[in-house]
C-alpha cells in the first residue's frame, strides 16, 4: 500500500484520531468513498462535453 509498511499505517491511523477525533473519522471515511466512487463511475460513463 503506497510503500508502506504496517507500522507506519498504524501511526498514520492514531495520528488521525488524535488530531480529528474518533467520532469525525467514519464521516470522513464515507466521504471519501463517495468521492472514489463518483470519480470511478464517471471514468466508467464519461458525460459528453458541450461545446460553448
Amino acid at each position: 500500500m503506497f510503500g508502506l509498511g504496517w507500522p507506519e499505517v498504524a501511526i498514520i491511523g492514531i495520528a488521525a484520531v488524535v488530531i480529528f477525533g474518533p467520532k469525525k473519522i467514519p464521516e470522513m471515511g464515507r466521504a471519501l468513498g463517495k468521492t472514489l466512487r463518483g470519480f470511478k463511475d464517471e471514468m466508467n460513463n464519461p458525460t459528453p462535453e458541450k461545446d460553448e
